[in-house]
Parts: C-alpha cells; sequence; structure tokens
C-alpha cells in the first residue's frame, strides 16, 4: 500500500475537472504585465483572483526598494533570526507595524500562514479553550492543531452562538482566545465585529481578529475592519499579511500584550524558518508606506468592488451578502462551476476556481478579487463576459442589462 492511497477519494473529481479542460494547477503565465493584465498561452487576460488590493505588486518605488536591498543585503538570511539574527529592515518593519497600529509591539513571519501558525498556537496550549468561527481560514484551523488546545466552534458570524458557546465553558479554567476574520476569504462577506466584541467584553477572553483580506481595505487608516468598527480597543491580537494589500509575502502579529517578546522563543514556526528576505523587507516597507500616505487607492478599490459586485447582482447572479475587493459566484454544483471557470479563462478573464472541500457549505464557487489598479472598462469587459457565458450555460434567462 502506498503512503498516498489514502488520498486516492480525490483522484476522480481531479480527473473530472481535467477532462473539462485546464485545471487550476495547470495554469501557467508567460508573463504578468501589470497587477490586472497577464499572458496566458500567447494571449491578454484580466486577473481576477490575485488578492492584489493595492496594485502594489509593479509600484516603481516597491520595485526599486526591493532591488536595492538585493544589492546591499543580497538574496535571502539562509536562517531564522535566532539562528542567523536579525537584519536592520526586519527590525524596521516591526516598529513601522506597531506604529501603524498604534500597538506596542508586532513580530514578522515569513508566510501570513506561518502568523497564524505561530501566533495562535503558541498563545494557547493544553488547557486552553480556543474558540473559532466555523468558517475559519485553514491556517487557523491547523493553528489549533499545533496548539493542543480545546476547540471550540461557533457558528460562522454569528454573536449569539459565540455567546453561547462561551456561557457552557462556565469557570472552567484555562485561557479563552476567540479568533475572527475580517474580510472572509471564500465569500468576501464581512464579521459583524462590534457584535463580537460585545460578546467579549461581557464574557471575558481575548479577541484575536485576522485582517488579511481586510488590511489596507477597510478603514479610514487602512488598517482593517477592527478600526472601521471601532473596537480596536477590544483586540488583543491582529493577524495579517504582506502578501494582500502590500503585493509582497509574509505575515505578522500586534499586540500591546505585556511579555510578548516571549513568543518569539515559544513560537516553533517563528524559531525554525527562515526569516524574510531583505528584498522583501524593504518593498513591504514601501508598500507599507503608500498605504498610509495614498487615501484614493482604497476609494478606487472600494469603487472598483461595489461596481463589480453590484454588475453581478445585477445580472442576476448569486453573490455573497456584503460588497467587498472578494466576491464570489454561486454556481449550481462543481460541473457548472468547473465548466465556467474554464470558459471564462478562454475569453480572457482569469478568476480562482474554489470547489468542496475548500468552501464553506460545500459551494461551488467562482472567486474574484479585484484591484484598485482595474479599470472601470476593464470591470465592465469582465461582466460583459459574465453575461454571456451565464446566458450560455443557461444561468442567466435573459439578457437584465438589454431590458434594463
Amino acid at each position: 500500500m502506498s503512503l498516498l492511497d489514502k488520498h486516492l477519494g480525490y483522484r476522480a473529481p481531479l480527473d473530472g475537472i481535467r477532462a473539462a479542460g485546464a485545471d487550476p494547477s495547470s495554469v501557467r503565465f508567460d508573463a504578468v504585465l501589470s497587477p490586472t493584465e497577464g499572458m496566458l498561452d500567447g494571449r491578454k487576460v484580466i486577473l481576477l483572483g490575485t488578492n492584489n488590493y493595492l496594485g502594489l505588486t509593479f509600484d516603481p518605488d516597491c520595485i526599486e526598494a526591493s532591488a536595492q536591498a538585493v544589492r546591499e543585503w543580497g538574496t535571502g538570511t539562509t536562517g531564522s533570526r535566532f539562528a542567523n539574527g536579525t537584519f536592520s529592515g526586519h527590525t524596521a518593519l516591526e516598529q513601522s507595524l506597531a506604529r501603524f497600529y498604534g500597538r506596542k509591539h508586532a513580530m514578522v513571519f515569513t508566510t501570513g500562514y506561518q502568523a497564524n501558525l505561530g501566533g495562535i498556537s503558541a498563545l494557547v496550549g493544553r488547557g486552553d479553550h480556543l474558540i473559532l468561527d466555523a468558517d475559519s481560514h485553514a491556517s487557523i484551523y491547523d493553528a489549533a492543531k499545533l496548539s493542543g488546545a480545546e476547540v471550540i466552534r461557533f457558528r460562522h458570524n454569528d454573536p449569539d452562538d459565540l455567546a453561547k458557546r462561551l456561557r457552557r465553558l462556565g469557570d472552567a479554567p484555562g485561557g479563552r482566545l476567540i479568533v475572527v476574520e475580517g474580510i472572509y476569504s471564500m465569500i468576501g462577506d464581512v464579521a459583524p465585529l462590534k457584535e463580537f466584541a460585545a460578546v467579549k467584553r461581557e464574557m471575558g477572553g481575548y479577541l484575536l481578529v485576522d485582517e488579511a483580506h481586510s488590511m489596507g481595505v477597510l478603514g479610514e487608516k487602512g488598517r482593517g475592519l477592527a478600526e472601521q468598527d471601532g473596537v480596536e480597543a477590544d483586540v488583543d491580537f491582529i493577524v495579517g499579511t504582506f502578501s494582500k494589500s502590500l503585493g509582497a509575502v509574509g505575515g505578522f502579529l500586534v499586540s500591546d500584550e505585556d511579555n510578548f517578546d516571549l513568543l518569539r522563543i515559544v513560537s516553533r514556526p517563528y524559531m525554525f524558518t527562515a526569516s524574510l528576505p531583505p528584498a522583501v523587507i524593504a518593498s513591504t516597507l514601501k508598500a507599507l508606506d503608500r498605504l498610509e500616505q495614498d487615501r484614493g487607492l482604497r476609494v478606487r478599490l472600494s469603487n472598483n468592488a461595489d461596481r463589480l459586485y453590484e454588475g453581478l447582482r445585477g445580472l442576476g447572479f448569486t453573490v455573497g451578502p456584503h460588497s467587498s475587493p472578494i466576491t464570489a459566484v454561486v454556481m449550481p454544483d462543481q460541473l457548472m462551476a468547473v465548466g465556467m471557470w474554464n470558459a471564462l479563462l478562454q475569453n480572457g478573464v482569469y478568476l480562482n476556481l474554489a470547489i468542496p472541500p475548500a468552501t464553506p457549505g460545500n459551494l461551488s464557487l467562482l472567486r474574484s478579487s479585484v484591484s484598485a489598479a482595474h479599470t472601470p472598462e476593464q470591470i465592465d469587459a469582465v461582466l460583459a463576459v459574465f453575461e454571456r457565458l451565464g446566458q450560455d450555460f443557461g444561468l442567466l434567462k435573459r439578457s437584465r442589462r438589454a431590458t434594463a
């Protein structure tokens, strides 16, 4: 028996996807021309599934800062900060993040996934209680396994169910850490953070918010949902990533908690992973500065998000409950989702195919993520393709635009 035999249940679905045409694992771009366009098989496609929210991957200042750092510091650190030392850029970035969030402490991880894995698993352990939204990201669930804490799930975005779960704990010993996300990555729905914060204030415990998809998107200063909802004082820990709005890779944890520095020696994913290379640190610092200085980026992003969301909904597609940079179109089944995804790709639109078991409620989704760099014309072109293909696939019975 092969060690891989336990995964054979995925063979038939994967073969079915491949039989329909391309599959996400086989898409190979010839070139990425800009934050919004790429070359695929010799033709241009609109990039609508990259999480490049502020469009900073091609920002000239970020590119130059990254190139200069490579010339001065080399291509990598070749080890963890505990083993190979901290570069000045690591310290500068942590100080900038702490200042940006108005917190005392910040800690940088090599990926956003590791920020959750390393942060959560160090904050709670055996004998503690980890209270998770049922639709939490895979990195949060993996952190739960690594922590050894008792895991208690509450219904997605349901403050009443959270309160009920906490009430059941009563006076049980051990710490309590509630974990929610700002914007959820599959559907693009926004957490009722004010209500969650109220539950936390009433019933105790600590609150961690993963702002991976809401940093640079929500809030007057771009700090995320906690800022937008006015509950930053109730949030004890914020996790985020550099791979969305900041156009790079990496993650972070910020907090005001005393003894925060101990996390650096008890978080295994931090201790035993090579630290971020200087080039990534440098571009991220520039991108963070751009986020702070240019509010127009968030305005354009919000306008583009509304244009796509309202456009798809107006055509008659089923979308999530909130307009956000993530808009997911719900397909009737996986077969239709795969066929529609391939047709969109053939018609110059690249987005994400999201199918069970990676989706909430086992939904089959076509997931889009817009950027501040998209033009209104590009979004309208995408909507035109969706409308035509929706009619071809029998998802739209008639042209809503034509009769509007």
